[in-house]
């Protein structure tokens, strides 16, 4: 495992350079290209919101925040109703330079409006192919989206806000620098050269008196297959983002190998893949996966056979789990959260706001993690 360096190279090719080198909000503060589905944009964006939205309780900012005057909601809801269009634009329009156009006013707009005062408390929450969710601990958020620059290429996008005490912005754009590593799990990496996912869900640890924050995306990977992504997230002694790290084990499997910085499934595309933190049992649970021939090395064919792994918390890493059940789950059974958003998408406010106050009063108890 190593640090991995962001060379010129990388900096010169990437499309955002200018975001870096120009003098712009994103430098004041403080993606990967790849193959992908020819499944219609549509069908694409759903699939975000669909994983978007387990999210739960952590979809909106903390109970405690900042009542805004009328006048500030007034100018958030300005620049939201901006950032709606643009967002739509850059995953449904048909001109490739209109969705072009459109994810560079994005970012713009959206750094304009992250410098409005405690804009850290406004959820965006019109942002429907925009994937938002806080650290339960409310010290940071993640927003992460994909663009789409043809049928067979999208961009990964995000930045972390950081929460701040007199409501300005700390702002860390996320670089996705997938397709220039053929190792994406071995490598400690940066905001800089992120290897990048659509998230989903956080989860909050703590080990030696430091919290870590494990994210759970999603990844429309290629023409064939998808991924899903674990990773663990970090801020160092310059309070600045690590992606990744000793975190993830497997020294209590049979077969003995070595540890990743992150870890992932790839699976074939039409397959429907369980990749989730079950609370009750406090792990992470996932289908094992099976090819559906003979040919163990097409990881575009492998599907779930009803087993399921995990991840358990231990001494500052997340231990692999080889069997979590000791019987086959029929489909649906597996444990789930209340849900969040009911059969047409529609948001549940009074279980938004449950799961929020039991996330506080989990915080003020004495870790044991």
């Amino acid at each position: 495992m190593y640090i991995y360096s962001y060379s010129a190279e990388i900096v010169a090719t990437h499309r955002w350079k200018r975001w870096i080198t120009a003098p712009s909000p994103w430098r004041q503060t403080t993606g990967s290209q790849r193959t992908f589905s020819t499944l219609p944009t549509l069908l694409v964006t759903l699939v975000i919101l669909l994983v978007a939205g387990t999210a739960t309780g952590q979809a909106f900012p903390p109970v405690n925040r900042p009542v805004f005057s009328k006048a500030e909601k007034k100018e958030f809801q300005i620049r939201q109703d901006s950032l709606k269009v643009l967002s739509n634009q850059l995953v449904f329009a048909e001109d490739p330079a209109i969705r072009l156009r459109s994810d560079s006013q994005f970012i713009k707009t959206l750094v304009r409006a992250l410098k409005l005062k405690n804009s850290f408390f406004f959820p965006f929450d019109s942002l429907l192919p925009i994937s938002r969710i806080y650290a339960p601990d409310s010290t940071f958020r993640i927003m992460t989206w994909q663009y789409k620059k043809d049928e067979h290429l999208y961009l990964q996008e995000g930045a972390i806000q950081v929460r701040q005490p007199d409501g300005s912005l700390k702002l860390f754009p996320l670089f996705d620098a997938s397709m220039f590593t053929g190792k994406p799990t071995d490598s400690v990496r940066s905001n800089r050269n992120w290897i990048g996912a659509v998230y989903y869900r956080i989860i909050e640890k703590t080990y030696n008196g430091q919290n870590f924050y494990t994210l759970l995306g999603f990844d429309d990977y290629s023409l064939e297959s998808n991924k899903k992504w674990m990773e663990v997230l970090h801020f160092n002694e310059d309070q600045e983002p690590l992606f990744g790290g000793p975190f993830i084990s497997f020294r209590e499997d049979t077969a003995q190998r070595q540890g990743h910085a992150r870890f992932n499934i790839e699976y074939k595309k039409e397959a429907v893949t369980t990749f989730n933190y079950d609370p009750a049992m406090d792990m992470i649970i996932y289908d094992h996966l099976i090819p559906e021939d003979d040919d163990t090395l097409r990881l575009d064919t492998y599907i779930p056979d009803g087993d399921y792994e995990g991840f358990k918390w231990k001494n500052g890493a997340w231990v692999h789990v080889e069997k979590v059940f000791h019987y086959k789950l029929k489909d649906g059974d597996f444990p789930q959260d209340e849900k969040i958003l009911d059969e047409s998408g529609n948001a549940n406010e009074e279980k938004l706001m449950e799961q929020t106050q039991k996330n506080l009063q989990k915080k003020k108890k004495p870790s044991t993690q």
